[in-house]
């Protein structure tokens, strides 16, 4: 059973969620960018995908030796980065990353 004060705590996140990703796309699609923005605007996925993919690639040690390369994560990357090359798709590639990830930890 679900209280109300729950129900309205999930629609008060969803709307506060919902709002900063709806409305920009709103106020942008009405107006021409100009080349320069859209081009910038274009290395924004490839770099968020890969600060994702660098914080959990490379692991700060304690040892004093800096920094090592979390190699479950290299052997799952590698497959990943080669299906986004050939299907040139973000959904297949997150799909098949996410899958891919979801086996190696089930057998590591």
């Amino acid at each position: 059973m679900i209280s109300s004060f729950m129900l309205w705590l999930i629609v008060g996140c969803m709307i506060v969620t919902v709002i900063p990703r709806v409305v920009p796309f709103i106020f942008v699609r009405s107006i021409q960018l100009p080349e320069v923005v859209l081009k910038w605007l274009s290395f924004i996925p490839i770099c968020i995908f890969t600060a994702l993919i660098a914080e959990h690639l490379f692991i700060h040690t304690s040892t004093g030796t800096g920094v090592t390369i979390h190699w479950m994560y290299l052997v799952v990357l590698t497959p990943t980065v080669l299906i986004a090359v050939w299907t040139k798709s973000l959904s297949l590639t997150v799909l098949a990353g996410v899958m891919l990830m979801g086996t190696a930890r089930w057998f590591f």
